[in-house]
């Protein structure tokens, strides 16, 4: 008679479960496409590939929330970027975004691997909605440059005030030696959204090396009006023991029916050197439904006789090397050629 009232008892609590599980939803965006890319470097030659995550990284992800009573909310989000064209996963399992908070009236805080409060300014001001070629990516490649995604992080959000949104961030870089560089990262930024503007602004500080302090800083803007939206963003990086690197931006898209131009151009800069690269992109997106579309981008990027700077896309570069005896690839000029399919689910 026990073992029958226990039965009972857990079957009538299934639905209590089903309903706690409602809030869990699997989401992804799969990209894959066929690029003609052209390094333009010494002793290389143009090659065709098939790549996956140019206009989107491709990924794989679960999100949930759970209501707590009294406006309060329990959360959480981890996602796994993939390679359609291989089938290998694209970074750390988790590391695209792996996070656990709470929020509420005062806002969101998130405990984990979090995405920087610049990062938010940066994909805002970013015409190419930081996918396809020529896209302000480029900023976040390489040990000078900006930082996207914090590990080991504590971050907030506010809630949105007159059109104004706060975020800001403490990442622990975790080194126990006391005579070693913490590299800890502080950040903040400042948002404003309204029908057809935005303004944003962030800054970071890191310590990296002894003595002083890494500083990165962003400022982006962008205006809708009508079937048109123009945006655009400068991005520095300064860091204590390598060169200062720039990275602005200025774009347009157009928008009729189903389909969507774009042309971006880009400038990257060191700007201790007289390192320079200017890349001129152009896009086209046509919508097959609300998550389907095929696309199509074309990038050109010129350097100047010292810089070796490179053609970014959500999750590909087109980057000029130097290959032993064949010469120095400083001053190549690359560029790609991209169709592609994204699906959304």
């Amino acid at each position: 008679m026990k073992y029958k009232c226990l039965a009972a008892a857990l079957l009538s609590s299934l639905p209590l479960f089903a309903t706690a599980q409602s809030n869990v939803q699997i989401y992804g965006v799969m990209d894959a496409a066929i690029a003609i890319e052209d390094t333009d470097a010494p002793g290389t030659d143009r090659r065709t590939t098939v790549s996956s995550g140019n206009q989107s990284s491709s990924r794989l992800g679960f999100r949930g929330t759970e209501d707590l009573g009294n406006g309060l909310k329990a959360l959480f989000n981890i996602e796994s970027g993939v390679s359609l064209d291989t089938g290998a996963a694209d970074s750390t399992m988790w590391g695209r975004r792996a996070v656990v908070g709470l929020q509420g009236e005062f806002g969101t805080m998130t405990v984990g691997r979090e995405y920087s409060p610049i990062a938010a300014v940066a994909a805002a001001s970013d015409i190419l909605g930081q996918g396809m070629y020529g896209s302000n990516l480029s900023a976040f490649s390489g040990n000078n440059r900006m930082t996207r995604r914090l590990s080991n992080s504590v971050n907030y959000k506010s809630n949105s005030l007159s059109g104004f949104t706060v975020n800001a961030a403490y990442s622990t870089g975790e080194v126990a030696a006391d005579n070693a560089p913490s590299a800890d990262l502080m950040g903040i930024s400042l948002e404003y959204k309204n029908s057809n503007l935005y303004l944003g602004a962030g800054y970071h500080q890191l310590e990296r090396v002894l003595p002083g302090d890494d500083k990165e800083m962003a400022f982006g803007a962008g205006f809708t009006f009508g079937d048109f939206e123009i945006k655009g963003n400068y991005m520095k990086a300064e860091p204590e023991a390598l060169q200062e690197y720039t990275n602005a931006n200025i774009g347009a898209s157009y928008t009729t029916g189903a389909n969507k131009f774009f042309v971006n151009f880009q400038q990257q800069k060191l700007d201790n050197t007289d390192a320079k690269g200017n890349t001129v992109s152009v896009a086209y997106t046509y919508a097959l439904s609300k998550r389907t579309n095929i696309y199509t981008t074309y990038a050109q990027l010129r350097n100047n006789g010292t810089a070796l700077f490179a053609i970014n896309s959500s999750s590909n570069n087109v980057t000029p090397a130097t290959i032993t005896g064949q010469g120095s690839a400083a001053g190549s000029d690359p560029s790609v050629f991209t169709v592609g399919l994204r699906h959304s689910f």
